[in-house]
């Protein structure tokens, strides 16, 4: 019983703590995190293991707050510990810190976030629905690597309503994942309203159930009830694979005080003037409990193990080498290579030459060429199938770089488009995260636009100009014209600690570069240089634009040729070769506008120099065409319609 009330006793005093820092910020949820008060309190003093003064120690139990509203009252108990925080120097947070809650200059973010120096958190949260994906990668991965640390999802009743939830629970039931533990807070409020019956307590228990969980039914504020489960858990996960347990967590939003329970209290600070009659409706509550703190009742468990270590990487093979060394000795010998089969050869040897790399794909890996990985025996087992449920894929990947590996993700790039918002909470908690989408452009051709990959570079080229809180930048856009600069790029990725997307092709395409050639994050090829006219495309387009390069001879135009396959870009050369074409520029790419075209206009525009510019995208919804040919004519972006826009624009020039 002293454990019981002693856990009642911090739960009120974390409760007061997150009133008073919300009512000091003028703004918060107070009440959400009440709701948490004694889950809190039993995981973070009495059952996780991990060290206060190394919150980011990577053989810890993990807390991921999918509810990250809620987070005052987390902030609370790290205050209370002494947890630290800090981007650079770091220091054990105190009262002080939780009452700078919400503050430019503050760690205490009003949904926390490593990268602003709060590491006890592996991802940011706040957009809802994403934690238990994130949770899940974080179990893979400890599992994969060997390190028995535990990981505690909070997932809010009313955001267990978004989609996402589903595909993580399917997620880990496929995957047994008993070292995961998702917990339904379920306080029957969500923001403007009581929640639906269909993420009621007693319906999640059900569909926990079919779901295929053990399902515990808890009441939420029950200190017995709360320790009894955790230890099921921790018994079950030490077990290996298996059947996972799911608990439906009974809570009260505002629990402890009359004042901030029932409607209207979503998001809503305390009054200075109501404080007092708060707290005393809290220690009234106590009283009834029994709360009374002793010191020795709880203690955090030592950690015990060592968290996961990688071999130095190795110098991967050129992709002559690794084509031999996989058997394809012929694969080049037509001349043409498929820039989606060299990302699987380059996956493949990357795998080889660096143990943090794993492997990700949405049910597409024989498209995408992922699957490729799986054909080292050794590699089967950091290859993830996440079958068609792409934005919980993104946020397990965002769990697999909490967890030390280098994820990369694939699927077709008009796929990506359904995990935005993943990405970009991704991006925000700085994860090194390695996107890869096939099938971009519109060259695919007979599968129609449904999927083709055509807005999504002007969505990724808007993080290309933004840089994290530490520093790098936000995204790196690479779209290869060809195998070799594709296999070069891949490494690159990998070897760059940062966001990147990729963009593959369907067809083959005709070989351009070599072994030798170098690609690098930001770089670009110059193909033909001339005088008059700088033409700069893009992936599939520079093989059209370099079919055009005869006619435009022919009519007089000697044309410099460069293939942009990188955003951002060296905005000071693309100028300079500008300015030798007479200021003379054409922009080609096979997608929608505001993308690579885009970029080039803003450094042309930003120079203020005398430029002419024309930019050729697609600018009509294609459709199936059975060739690239095809397709490219009927969006006006054939060879002939290259000629055409080149000449048009030198005449204009001209007149």
């Amino acid at each position: 019983m002293a454990v019981e009330a002693s856990i009642h006793a911090k739960a009120i005093e974390l409760a007061k703590l997150a009133v008073e820092m919300t009512t000091a910020a003028g703004s918060g949820h107070p009440s959400s995190g009440a709701s948490l008060a004694h889950l809190i309190t039993s995981l973070m003093y009495n059952h996780m293991r991990f060290e206060p003064a190394n919150p980011g120690h990577p053989a810890a139990d993990r807390l991921v707050l999918s509810e990250g509203h809620a987070v005052p009252i987390v902030y609370a108990a790290c205050a209370d510990l002494g947890v630290h925080i800090g981007k650079t120097d770091m220091r054990p947070m105190t009262r002080e810190d939780a009452m700078r809650l919400r503050e430019l200059d503050s760690e205490v973010d009003g949904h926390p976030n490593p990268l602003e120096g709060f590491p006890f958190f592996d991802t940011a949260t706040g957009s809802l629905g994403q934690g238990l994906s994130t949770a899940a990668g974080l179990g893979l991965s400890a599992r994969i690597d060997g390190v028995a640390k535990r990981i505690f999802c909070i997932i809010g009743d009313g955001e267990s309503r978004e989609g996402q939830i589903a595909e993580a629970l399917d997620f880990i039931v496929d995957n047994e994942l008993t070292n995961v533990l998702p917990i339904f807070n379920c306080n029957v409020f969500a923001q403007t309203d009581k929640v639906s019956k269909q993420q009621a307590a007693d319906t999640w228990v059900e569909k926990l159930e079919a779901f295929g969980y053990d399902v515990r039914d808890i009441d939420g504020h029950d200190p017995a009830a709360i320790m009894k489960v955790l230890a099921e858990q921790a018994e079950r996960a030490d077990t290996g694979p298996g059947e996972p347990i799911a608990v439906v967590a009974r809570t009260v939003k505002g629990w402890g005080a009359a004042g901030m329970q029932g409607h209207g209290h979503h998001g809503t600070p305390i009054k200075p003037a109501e404080k007092d009659a708060i707290f005393a409706e809290f220690d009234e509550t106590g009283k009834q409990l029994g709360a009374a703190w002793s010191d020795g009742d709880l203690n955090i468990p030592p950690i015990t193990f060592d968290g996961p270590t990688f071999a130095e990487p190795k110098s991967a093979p050129t992709f002559s080498e690794a084509l031999a060394q996989f058997g394809y000795n012929d694969a080049l010998a037509k001349g043409k290579y498929a820039t989606r089969r060299a990302y699987g050869i380059g996956l493949r040897a990357l795998g080889l030459a660096n143990d943090a790399v794993v492997a990700l794909d949405a049910d597409v890996n024989n498209s995408t060429y992922s699957g490729e990985i799986r054909k080292e025996d050794s590699l089967k087992d950091r290859f993830v199938e996440c079958r068609i449920a792409e934005q919980n894929m993104v946020s397990v990947a965002a769990g697999f770089s909490a967890g030390g590996r280098i994820p990369f993700v694939s699927t077709f790039g008009k796929f990506v488009t359904r995990a935005y918002d993943q990405i970009e909470m991704a991006i925000n908690s700085g994860a090194n995260l390695k996107i890869v989408g096939s099938h971009c452009g519109v060259t695919l051709g007979a599968d129609g636009p449904s999927q083709m990959a055509l807005p999504d570079v002007a969505w990724f080229r808007a993080f290309t100009d933004v840089v994290l809180p530490d520093g790098r930048p936000a995204m790196h856009v690479l779209q290869p014209a060809d195998a070799y600069a594709t296999y070069a790029l891949i490494q690159a990725m990998a070897a760059h600690n940062g966001p990147c997307y990729m963009r593959t092709l369907r067809p083959d395409t005709e070989l351009l570069y070599s072994d030798k050639t170098e690609f690098t994050l930001g770089g670009h090829e110059v193909l033909t240089e001339g005088r008059d006219l700088l033409i700069v495309a893009t992936g599939y387009m520079v093989h059209e634009a370099n079919k055009a390069l005869d006619a435009l001879e022919a009519a007089g135009i000697d044309a410099t040729l460069i293939d942009l396959y990188s955003l951002p870009f060296d905005e000071e050369a693309i100028l300079d070769i500008a300015q030798e074409n007479n200021g003379m520029v054409l922009t080609v790419e096979d997608n929608y506008g505001a993308a690579f075209g885009g970029a080039v206009a803003s450094a042309l525009a930003e120079d203020g120099g005398g430029f002419t510019l024309k930019q050729m995208t697609v600018q009509r919804v294609p459709k199936s065409a059975k060739t690239p040919d095809d397709i490219l004519r009927y969006v006006g972006l054939s060879a002939d319609d290259i000629v055409a826009a080149a000449k048009g624009l030198m005449e204009t020039a001209s007149a």
